[in-house]
């Protein structure tokens, strides 16, 4: 079992794979230092604790190595945590299906916001939405054959695929305001409407979803990191 001393995670209230670290850690019902970093200055620490990819999050866990990317931690501390609110299904066959759905959205999907928010003129937007739009009904099939008629991807309680996603709900909801469209509605995909519902209604969710302010904030610093491309 860790302990609060134990347990340190780098990282920004803004970030969606920070978030997605911390909805696990809530599941768990575990204590952690939260120790904010400045992405525009990045801290000796985070450096030195992943020195390849310079990023958030980060966890650090008493003397062990640290452990780096979302998904990695999250499976980590469900194995180090096991019999507190289990992430992964048990059975072999579905924890490899969650995994390659989780990957999915992390390299497939929340990418296209990004073109998004790069593209240069109304064609390239129109076009990028209507990709995530595709993506999102891939998504509610996806969430029809996992959840079998129940709440969440997890079934009865939120599992792997529901914070995987589920971490993206603050920018989600940002993109929708800034460029007038809906990822997800009653037409292409009514079931993961009623999942965001649930979603922001979950204690676990709640806690860590950034606020607008927060969001808007970071979103300003990565136009002038990351410019929109030139038409």
């Amino acid at each position: 079992m860790a302990e609060k001393s134990e347990l340190k995670l780098l990282g920004t209230p803004a970030s969606h794979f920070v978030n997605r670290v911390q909805i696990g850690l809530n599941l768990k019902c575990v204590d952690y230092e939260f120790i904010d970093q400045n992405l525009g200055c990045k801290s000796d620490l985070l450096l030195k604790s992943n020195s390849v990819h310079k990023r958030v999050p980060v966890l650090l866990h008493a003397n062990e190595p640290p452990v780096i990317e979302s998904l990695l931690i999250l499976e980590y501390i469900d194995e180090i945590l096991p019999h507190v609110h289990p992430i992964l299904p048990r059975a072999p066959s579905l924890r490899a299906h969650n995994r390659a759905w989780a990957y999915f959205i992390d390299t497939k999907f929340f990418p296209l916001f990004e073109d998004l928010r790069q593209s240069p003129n109304k064609e390239g937007q129109d076009m990028a939405k209507m990709q995530i739009r595709e993506v999102a009904k891939l998504l509610e099939q996806v969430f029809v054959e996992c959840s079998d008629g129940k709440a969440y991807f997890g079934g009865d309680n939120i599992g792997y695929l529901d914070i995987a996603l589920g971490c993206f709900l603050g920018w989600i909801t940002f993109s929708e305001t800034l460029n007038n469209y809906k990822v997800f509605d009653e037409t292409i995909s009514p079931r993961l409407v009623e999942w965001v519902k649930k979603m922001r209604l979950h204690e676990a969710v709640t806690k860590v979803l950034p606020t607008d302010d927060a969001l808007l904030k970071h979103y300003t610093m990565i136009q002038y990191i990351k410019p929109p491309r030139t038409a």
